[in-house]
């Protein structure tokens, strides 16, 4: 270390991989005002805080698995909040949402957009209401961000039709409820045909649509949905469809 830095706390760190899981893979940069805010928040230069991101960047397995290695000197305590947060996301999720509630001296409720008049006033069943609401805000942002506010069927880039859509269901699969190799980004009418079945993605990441909807010859069907069969979705830059989570939507999902 420098004569003059100072060390990096767990906590200053669990803030830097709170806004990692946030932000597209392109914009770890320092110019992003989302690295500004946050360096002055926690008093460090915006020059730190994307030096951090891009350590978090070097030791994620999707960016690995295409080709992108990123920095080779992060720190034991950046790897140690890495396999913390990546191995225990349902806990830490929300533990760094109220880190950051609390850095930026607001309620969670208020970071997170949930409406008073949508809790209960007080008990566990309130807590529990809003760790379930910040869990999906947070899996929304990290999904989001991962297809750079793309949808991976059309190619719509606007945030407010866009959905996180489960691959396995969140009442199914407790354990991926908040992974995002668990989710896609899609927009919400091919969203609730992917819910009921009338399209899937394959291992392979192409669309298939149901044979439901291949049957009707209608110019809206056509147009919704017939034209997507079998071409190949939009990736994510990091974060690929477990290919597993695809297996078992079209196995056990979709409506051949």
């Amino acid at each position: 270390m420098k004569e003059g830095q100072k060390l990096w706390t767990r906590e200053e760190l669990i803030l830097v991989i709170n806004l990692y899981w946030k932000l597209p893979f392109g914009k770890l940069h320092q110019r992003n005002p989302e690295v500004i805010e946050l360096a002055s928040l926690i008093n460090r230069t915006v020059g730190s805080v994307a030096f951090k991101l891009v350590n978090f960047a070097s030791m994620d397995p999707s960016l690995h698995a295409r080709g992108i290695k990123g920095a080779t000197n992060a720190s034991n305590l950046d790897k140690s909040i890495w396999s913390e947060f990546y191995n225990n996301l349902e806990i830490l999720a929300f533990e760094s949402e109220k880190l950051l509630a609390e850095t930026k001296n607001v309620t969670i409720e208020r970071l997170n957009n949930i409406p008073e008049m949508e809790l209960f006033k007080e008990g566990k069943t309130r807590e529990q209401m809003i760790k379930v609401r910040v869990n999906q805000a947070f899996f929304r942002q990290s999904i989001l961000a991962s297809y750079n506010n793309t949808c991976c069927i059309t190619g719509i880039q606007q945030p407010e039709v866009l959905v996180a859509g489960h691959i396995k269901p969140w009442s199914i699969d407790e354990k991926n409820r908040l992974n995002p190799q668990n989710g896609i980004a899609i927009n919400a009418l091919h969203d609730k045909a992917f819910e009921n079945g009338l399209l899937t993605i394959t291992p392979d990441y192409k669309i298939k649509i149901s044979s439901i909807l291949l049957k009707k010859k209608t110019q809206l069907v056509q147009d919704y949905f017939l034209k997507y069969n079998d071409q190949e979705i939009i990736l994510p830059s990091r974060f690929l469809p477990n290919t597993e989570f695809l297996k078992y939507h079209n196995e056990v999902r979709f409506k051949p």
